[in-house]
């Protein structure tokens, strides 16, 4: 069944989007890893809650060393997930839910195992010699720039077989692809064509700004002093060369030219760094280039504030060649968003006024797997760690496993019903009380459902502008507006009581959480009202 307010405006544009990391979500073969049969199997209780369209992860064929970001194919499954067929059948469920798919696509970097990189490295006056970023090095045999990897160590590589050193941003198995290079952009349009004929409905651009370097290979500057704690080198430099290339937006226009051949198809980039805001905006500016774009605007915030929102909501004003954005509060990278934002004490209480929160923000809205369930950080034992930065950075970087533990179906002590094997993560105690089964009727489960549908009842909420954003003293008061209707949400981000101002709530109320009433917020208390 179509929204309500979507008839008129493109399907994705104020979609609620449900990420699926495909590892952690449900296992059909009991090897203890998701796979696509298993995603399938549970896509029914994706679409009741009233999300517009799932975004698998990756799945594609890889080593894994990055957990599927570092692809030897592009254009088949890893048998650890299932086979094309099975993706298949994932694309014919979700729709037949009405659940529009979303894929990942990599376009910065591949796998050191892929089959252009192997012939790549083999000489230098081969077909593909030029297709990664190969560089001599300076005459003291250092590396060519002093490039920092995300991961840690330089971004550079010695490689013997070509007695050249090559980029990496990431891992040293994760070779930067030279997407300066034409050829290279004619691949990866063809990859995404692949995908488009399978019947995906649009894609999620991983590391999008990282796709193009600076061919002069300038040494990056120093950053400036912070009170901010560096655990690695790379937070040590302004990272302006070996990134944010101005020439990204063109590749981006070939990009558009391919999706536009497709009927409805959404691109959302994921887009990080110092000067995220710019890039998005370049991203997604007018009708050539991607649709939407998310940058960490609340991924990595250790607190959730007014201020935080309304910063965040004026970057994007509803004005002509204005993109449209994205908004996410957690994902397969970032730790858990009641873990960081609120006390154990009053979990329940923020996660109902949390998702709320997310009801009302101008854009689309990610909902990562878990989320809907109220699901924390689980604390990972060093020696089950499976992520490669945590590892190389232990103990002063936060594990990624701890926001990529498997799904609890059940309450099943062994495993949640997630898998009938070890899980390759461990689900984690707290969170086992929160499964699906055992949320029922007032859940944040069904709060979360009843959220999207407010959402999606009224145009205001899920597409109209933001014509007020006012923060103080930990209330925010936000106005969404549409032709023939405004919409007030009022939020208490604090663990205070809070008398509203007899003009402050007015009109019907249409949610209210946590006690809330037109003359008081209690603690993370949050009203919907509409004049």
């Amino acid at each position: 069944m179509a929204n309500p307010v979507s008839d008129t405006a493109p399907w994705w544009r104020g979609a609620a989007i449900y990420q699926i990391y495909p590892r952690s979500f449900m296992d059909s073969n009991a090897d203890g890893i998701g796979d696509l049969p298993g995603i399938a199997s549970k896509l029914e209780h994706v679409a009741r809650l009233g999300v517009d369209a799932i975004w698998i992860s990756p799945f594609f064929t890889s080593p894994m060393k990055d957990f599927g970001y570092d692809v030897s194919d592009y254009c088949d499954v890893d048998p650890i997930f299932g086979t094309l067929a099975d993706f298949d059948r994932v694309v014919k469920r979700a729709h037949a839910l009405g659940l529009k798919l979303i894929i990942d696509q990599v376009y910065s970097h591949t796998s050191d195992e892929h089959a252009w990189f192997a012939e790549s490295r083999s000489s230098r006056d081969n077909p593909k010699a030029d297709w990664y970023v190969w560089a001599d090095a300076k005459p003291d045999g250092s590396p060519p720039s002093n490039w920092q990897s995300v991961f840690g160590g330089p971004a550079w590589t010695w490689d013997a077989r070509r007695r050249q050193y090559y980029l990496h941003n990431f891992l040293t198995s994760q070779p930067q692809l030279n997407v300066h290079n034409a050829a290279v952009q004619d691949a990866l349009l063809d990859v995404a064509r692949f995908w488009l004929d399978r019947g995906v409905d649009g894609f999620r651009i991983d590391a999008l700004n990282f796709a193009m370097h600076d061919p002069q290979l300038r040494d990056n500057p120093p950053a400036a002093a912070t009170n901010r704690p560096r655990s690695r080198p790379f937070d040590f430099q302004q990272r302006i060369h070996n990134q944010s290339h101005p020439d990204i937006p063109k590749f981006i226009e070939r990009i558009r030219q391919v999706t536009d051949d497709y009927d409805a198809i959404f691109t959302v980039a994921e887009v990080g760094g110092d000067e995220a805001e710019r890039e998005m905006k370049s991203f997604t500016e007018g009708s050539t280039h991607l649709n939407s774009a998310y940058g960490f605007n609340f991924l990595y915030a250790d607190h959730l504030t007014p201020e935080l929102v309304c910063a965040a909501l004026y970057e994007w004003p509803d004005e002509p060649g204005i993109g449209w954005p994205s908004w996410a509060f957690e994902n397969h990278d970032a730790p858990r968003a009641l873990s960081r934002w609120c006390r154990p004490e009053n979990r329940e209480a923020f996660a109902r006024m949390k998702m709320l929160l997310m009801a009302c923000l101008r854009g689309n809205i990610i909902l990562y797997q878990g989320e809907e369930l109220g699901l924390t950080q689980v604390d990972i034992p060093f020696e089950k760690l499976r992520d490669p930065e945590a590892i190389a950075n232990w103990p002063l970087t936060l594990s990624r496993d701890g926001a990529r533990a498997p799904m609890p179906w059940t309450r099943d002590p062994k495993s949640g019903d997630f898998s009938d094997a070890e899980p390759w993560l461990p689900l984690g105690e707290d969170n086992l009380a929160r499964a699906v089964e055992g949320q029922k009727d007032g859940s944040i489960l069904a709060h979360t459902a009843a959220m999207l549908a407010l959402r999606n009842q009224h145009p205001a909420l899920r597409s109209g502008a933001v014509t007020r954003c006012h923060a103080a003293d930990g209330i925010l008061v936000l106005d969404r507006s549409a032709p023939g209707e405004t919409i007030r949400c009022i939020i208490n981000f604090t663990d205070r009581v809070h008398p509203l101002a007899p003009e402050t709530a007015t009109g019907a109320v249409l949610a209210a959480v946590n006690g809330a009433t037109p003359d008081t917020l209690p603690e993370f208390g949050a009203l919907i009202c509409r004049n």
